[in-house]
């Protein structure tokens, strides 16, 4: 499973890749966590909003950070 998420490095993005990592471990899930910060990488998920977390390329938040209980739901 691959965990993408997509920010350009600010304070929320940071956090989020924070939430997903603790969420994937708690799920005892092995997943690559993948950083996105190029704007044109970002904007090819057609994100217009960050940070957003996608999980297996499919855009799942944009806008917010999510709890590590609500990723974790996302992910099972």
């Amino acid at each position: 499973m691959k965990i993408q998420v997509l920010g350009t490095g600010c304070p929320k993005c940071s956090k989020l890749a924070e939430n997903a990592a603790t969420a994937a471990a708690e799920a005892g899930l092995d997943v690559e966590l993948v950083k996105v910060s190029e704007l044109n990488d970002i904007l090819a998920f057609g994100v217009m909003m960050t940070p957003a977390l996608a999980v297996d390329g499919e855009v799942k938040v944009v806008g917010k950070v999510p709890s590590v209980a609500d990723i974790k739901a996302m992910l099972v």
